[in-house]
């Protein structure tokens, strides 16, 4: 694999990432518990459509086929999706959704920090304006979790319940990407093994607080990266790529 072509699936990946995710969290417009939650998540997705529009455009511009970041959102099978599969997990109930974004959250913080030094200049740019936004959504995840997990006996329950259930998933956003190794040489991407310590610190003192308890699983899911899929992610994409593919090429 050419530096390039890692270049653009490394884009790809972390545009995949916030599109997806900005899908699942805009699911809750209209629908969450408070006005005020309705309001912020939507904004959260906002702010992952915007990150995922400049990643996936990028991308284009790197693939050079013509193609723009409307082509690679949109008309792209579930297969070439290389999104980790916590992102695609359907909501189940609003405790699902803070967990996992106290984990994906968290990850993020982490990852865009240190890209802000990469030397690709592109990437740097789009990590420092990411890791502001991150910062926010760490906070109100933590927040959440410590109110749900502290809360009422019910809370708890659907609490302990959304990370028992996610956890599984957490261990992919650890591993390498094809062709990253090239771009590690390159001081373009951040090896994302490096601070999974650091991650798990996080994490886990989010939770000792809110008093849940940390899962000891240690089977992980994995597959995403190449774009192996559960198969929520399907129905997504049927959803959220329906009007392109129904009226390709239409203009307004």
């Amino acid at each position: 694999m050419t530096e390039q072509q890692a270049l653009l699936n490394y884009c790809l990946q972390l545009g995949d990432d916030a599109l997806v995710q900005s899908y699942r969290l805009s699911e809750w417009c209209s629908n969450a518990p408070i006005l005020e939650e309705d309001l912020a998540l939507t904004n959260f997705a906002l702010d992952m459509t915007g990150r995922a529009q400049a990643l996936l455009a990028y991308a284009a511009t790197i693939e050079g086929n013509n193609r723009t970041e409307d082509d690679l959102a949109y008309r792209r099978p579930e297969r070439q999706y290389l999104n980790h599969l916590i992102m695609e997990l359907p909501n189940t109930d609003f405790a699902f959704t803070i967990a996992r974004m106290l984990f994906t959250a968290a990850y993020e913080y982490l990852l865009y920090a240190e890209l802000t030094a990469s030397s690709n200049e592109m990437i740097a740019a789009i990590a420092a304006k990411t890791v502001k936004e991150v910062k926010y959504h760490l906070a109100h995840a933590r927040d959440w979790a410590l109110r749900l997990g502290d809360g009422t006996e019910e809370s708890h329950e659907k609490m302990q319940l959304a990370v028992n259930r996610l956890w599984a998933f957490t261990g992919e956003l650890f591993e390498k990407g094809e062709g990253v190794d090239s771009l590690l040489n390159s001081k373009i991407a951040v090896d994302v093994a490096a601070f999974k310590e650091r991650w798990m610190e996080m994490v886990s003192g989010v939770l000792r607080e809110a008093t849940i308890a940390i899962p000891t699983e240690t089977f992980m899911q994995t597959g995403g990266l190449k774009g192996i899929h559960t198969e929520y992610l399907g129905h997504m994409l049927s959803e959220m790529q329906y009007l392109q593919r129904a009226y390709p090429d239409a203009t307004w």
